[in-house]
């Protein structure tokens, strides 16, 4: 189980490649062994936390283009 993390200070950030129109994640590197990741249209709204293994796999995918095109 995740433990509940507080992000209200968290910094968040966008990926350089992130020039698509604003259909963006935002990350956090704030909280050791978590990925915090949010809509940067609705940065109030809810954050999704994973393990950091967990993302980088996910990430991972995406660059090896296990989803298609992205």
């Amino acid at each position: 189980m995740i433990p509940r993390v507080d992000l209200a200070d968290a910094q968040w950030f966008k990926s350089s490649y992130s020039n698509n129109g604003g259909t963006c994640v935002e990350v956090t590197a704030d909280f050791a062994g978590l990925a915090p990741v949010r809509d940067s249209k609705d940065p109030q709204g809810p954050a999704l936390v994973f393990p950091i293994e967990e993302w980088a796999s996910f990430v991972a995918a995406v660059r090896g283009g296990e989803f298609g095109e992205v």
